[in-house]
C-alpha cells in the first residue's frame, strides 16, 4: 500500500469530514478492541465484572508516598510529581480492563474503528465528555494532546509519536491516526494516551510547567489542595461527566484521597501503625508475617488482605549500566550475579518466603523454558547465532548458592569470571589490567530501607572478592535526575508486565532509545537480536507466534546478565482500615487493581 493511496485516503477523509461523514475502508466501529480475538464483554455490558456496581460513594482515605514532589504535571520530563495523578486526574480515549490480557473499552471515546491490518485507528468522542471545568472534550483537544505529548512530553510518550504518519479530524467528533509501520498494538496504544485541555496551555510552555500550572483533566478527581513536598488532596468531582458509564460504574468511590509524603519507608510504616494512613501495600513477606501484629491489627481496626495475581513476575533487582566499563563486559556482569548470595539474602530479608525471579516473564506461559530452546523459539534465535549471549540458545539459569553466608562455590566462579576478563587480585584488591582497582557505586533512593539492607549484605560479598563498591543514597529529585541522565553504575530496577507485553518493551530495552535521556532502558542495552524479538512479538497475528517471540525475548534478556534479580511478588499484600471494602473476586491483574483505590469503597 503506497503513499499515493494514503494521500488519496486523507483527501477523501477530509472531504467527507466536511459532510459529517467518515471513510471506513471496510472497518466496523466497536465498543472495544482487543489485541487478539474480540473483547470479552458485549456492547451492552453494565459494569466491569470485578467491581461492585452498587458500591456506595463517600469517605476519606489517606495514603503515603516516600520522598517529596515538586510538580503536579505527570506528563512532562521536568520535576517529580505524585505518581497517582496520572490516572486519578486524567483520562484517555479508552480504558484497559484488568480482567483480560489486553482489551480496551470506550471511555472518552464511545467507539473505536480499525481496518483488518490495523494500519489506522479512528475514535469517536462521546458528546457528553467534559473536562473538570465543565468544558467539552473536543477533537482539537485530542489532536493537540497527541502532538504535544509526542514532542514536548515525557520520553515515554515520544516513541509512539514517531510511528504516527498523520492525525486528522474525520468528523464532528471523530479523529483518525494513521501509522507508519506494521504493528497491531499501535491502535491500542493510541487509545491510552492521556487527553489534556488545549486552551489551558495557550501562551504557556507545557514542557516547563510550574506547580501553579495544574493540568486540567476529565477524570473523577481534581487537585483540591497541596503543599509542595508535603501533601496533595484530591476531591471527587461531584459533576464528573462519566459516572454512569459501564466502565466507571462502581469505581472511584471515595470523596477524598489525600497523599501524604514521608522521608523514608520506616517513617511511613510508623505513620500507618499510628493510623495516620488508611492503607499500605507491603512487598516483603517476612515483614508482613512479623511486623503487622500491632494493636490496630489485633483489635480489628486494620485488616490484612492478600490478593492473588496471575501476571508475569516482571523483573525486580539491581540493573548494571552497560554504557560504562566494566559493565559492558558480560563476564563482569556474570561475576557480580554470582557474588549476589540470593538464598542467604532472601532468608535474611523474607524468611525465604518469596521465590526468586528466574526470568523477566517467569511465573507465566510467556516465561522462557529452561534447557535448550526448541521449536519456534529456537528458529527465532538461530537467525542471530553468534550475536547473542551464551545460554540464550543452549539454556541458562541463575546461579544457586548453598544458603550459607560464605557462598564459596559462587565466589570461586565469580573470581574465575573476573580472571577471564583480565582482572587479578593484588594485595587483596581486585585490579583491572590497567592497574586500577575494580570499584563502582550502587545508587539508591533515600528511604529505600529494604534495598539498603539487601545492598549492605551484598557489599560484604563484594568485599571478599576485593571489589571496592559503595552505596550512595540521594533524595527523590537527585535520584530521578541521575536515572534520567543514566548517571549511575548500578541502581534499583522494577518493571511489571502484563500477559500481553507490547511496545513498552521498546522503551525498556530497545536500541533506538538506549541513549535518549529519560528512556527506561536503564541498562543501556543495544542488541539487534532483542530489537528483532520485539518486532516479531508486535507483528504476531496469533497467540502461538506471540508467545514464542516473548519466550525468545525473555531468553535474550535473562542470558544477557543485565540485572541481578531478587524476589517476586506473586501475592499482593495490602493492609487497610476496616472501613475500606473491596469486591470478593479479583480480576486477572488482581494485585494491581486492588492496590489502587479504584474499586474500593468506604463503609462504616
Amino acid at each position: 500500500m503506497g503513499p499515493d493511496f494514503f494521500g488519496l485516503r486523507r483527501c477523501l477523509a477530509a472531504l467527507l469530514a466536511t459532510l459529517g461523514m467518515t471513510f471506513s475502508a471496510g472497518a466496523e466501529s466497536s465498543h472495544g478492541i482487543a489485541m487478539y480475538d474480540d473483547p470479552a464483554l458485549p456492547p451492552d455490558f453494565v459494569s466491569l465484572p470485578y467491581v461492585n456496581p452498587d458500591a456506595p460513594k463517600g469517605g476519606r482515605v489517606v495514603t503515603g508516598n516516600t520522598g517529596g514532589f515538586d510538580s503536579l504535571n505527570p506528563f512532562i520530563q521536568k520535576g517529580t510529581p505524585p505518581w497517582q495523578l496520572g490516572y486519578l486526574t486524567h483520562e484517555s480515549l479508552m480504558v484497559r480492563t484488568q480482567d483480560e490480557p489486553f482489551t480496551l473499552y470506550g471511555l472518552l471515546a464511545e467507539s473505536v474503528e480499525v481496518p483488518e491490518d490495523r494500519s489506522w485507528v479512528e475514535f469517536t468522542l462521546r458528546p457528553e465528555a467534559r473536562f473538570s471545568d465543565g468544558s467539552p472534550v473536543t477533537v482539537a483537544d485530542v489532536i493537540w494532546s497527541y502532538e504535544t505529548l509526542g514532542t514536548e512530553g515525557h520520553a515515554r510518550y515520544r516513541g509512539f509519536w514517531t510511528r504516527v504518519e498523520s492525525i486528522e479530524q474525520t468528523g464532528p467528533r471523530s479523529v483518525r491516526l494513521t501509522f507508519t509501520d506494521d504493528d497491531r498494538e499501535l491502535a491500542l496504544l493510541a487509545g491510552l494516551r492521556p487527553i489534556l485541555k488545549k486552551a489551558q496551555w495557550e501562551g504557556k510552555s507545557f514542557a516547563n510547567a510550574t506547580l501553579e500550572d495544574v493540568p486540567i483533566g476529565s477524570a473523577p478527581y481534581v487537585v483540591a489542595d497541596f503543599t509542595p513536598g508535603r501533601y496533595v488532596t484530591l476531591k471527587r468531582n461531584p459533576d464528573y461527566w462519566g459516572k454512569d458509564l459501564p466502565v466507571r460504574r462502581g469505581t472511584n468511590n471515595f470523596d477524598e484521597i489525600r497523599i501524604e509524603f514521608y522521608g523514608d519507608g520506616a517513617v511511613l510504616f510508623e505513620a500507618f501503625k499510628g493510623e495516620a494512613l488508611s492503607y499500605l501495600r507491603e512487598f516483603n513477606a517476612e515483614k508482613w508475617a512479623r511486623d503487622y501484629d500491632f494493636p490496630a491489627v489485633r483489635e480489628g481496626r486494620i485488616v490484612k488482605t492478600e490478593v492473588a495475581d496471575a501476571k508475569p513476575s516482571g523483573i525486580t533487582g539491581y540493573v548494571m549500566n552497560t554504557r560504562r566499563a566494566p559493565f559492558d563486559d558480560i563476564r563482569v556482569r556474570d561475576a557480580l550475579i554470582h557474588a549476589f548470595n540470593f538464598e542467604y539474602i532472601n532468608d535474611a530479608m523474607t524468611g525465604g518466603r518469596q521465590p526468586r525471579i528466574t526470568s523477566y516473564f517467569s511465573n507465566s506461559e510467556l516465561g522462557m523454558d529452561h534447557g535448550p530452546a526448541e521449536g519456534r523459539v529456537r528458529d527465532l534465535l538461530s537467525d542471530w547465532q553468534g550475536q547473542i549471549p551464551d545460554g540464550a540458545l543452549e539454556g541458562y539459569s541463575l546461579p544457586e548458592g548453598d544458603g550459607s553466608a560464605r557462598n564459596r562455590a559462587n565466589i570461586r566462579k565469580a573470581t574465575a569470571l573476573l580472571a577471564e576478563a583480565g582482572y587479578t587480585v593484588q594485595n587483596g584488591v581486585m585490579t583491572a589490567p590497567d592497574g586500577r582497582p575494580l570499584s563502582f557505586e550502587i545508587l539508591l533512593r533515600q528511604g529505600a530501607t529494604e534495598d539498603q539492607a539487601v545492598i549492605d549484605l551484598y557489599l560484604k560479598a563484594l568485599e571478599r572478592l576485593g571489589i571496592r563498591a559503595r552505596l550512595t543514597t540521594v533524595d527523590d529529585a537527585q535520584y530521578n535526575l541521575r536515572q534520567t541522565e543514566f548517571d549511575f553504575d548500578i541502581t534499583q530496577i522494577r518493571r511489571s508486565f502484563s500477559l500481553s507485553p507490547g511496545n513498552e518493551q521498546r522503551l525498556y530495552w530497545g536500541s533506538e532509545l538506549a541513549d535518549t535521556p529519560g528512556s527506561r532502558n536503564l541498562m543501556g542495552v543495544k542488541s539487534e537480536a532483542i530489537d528483532a524479538m520485539i518486532d516479531a512479538m508486535l507483528a504476531a497475528r496469533g497467540r502461538e507466534d506471540f508467545t514464542a517471540a516473548v519466550k525468545a525475548l525473555d531468553r535474550l534478556l535473562t542470558a544477557g546478565r543485565y540485572v541481578i534479580p531478587t524476589y517476586g511478588f506473586g501475592v499482593g499484600r495490602i493492609a487497610h482500615i476496616a472501613e475500606m471494602k473491596h469486591p470478593d473476586h479479583p480480576p486477572v491483574y488482581g494485585d494491581s487493581v486492588y492496590y489502587l483505590p479504584e474499586v474500593w469503597w468506604y463503609e462504616k
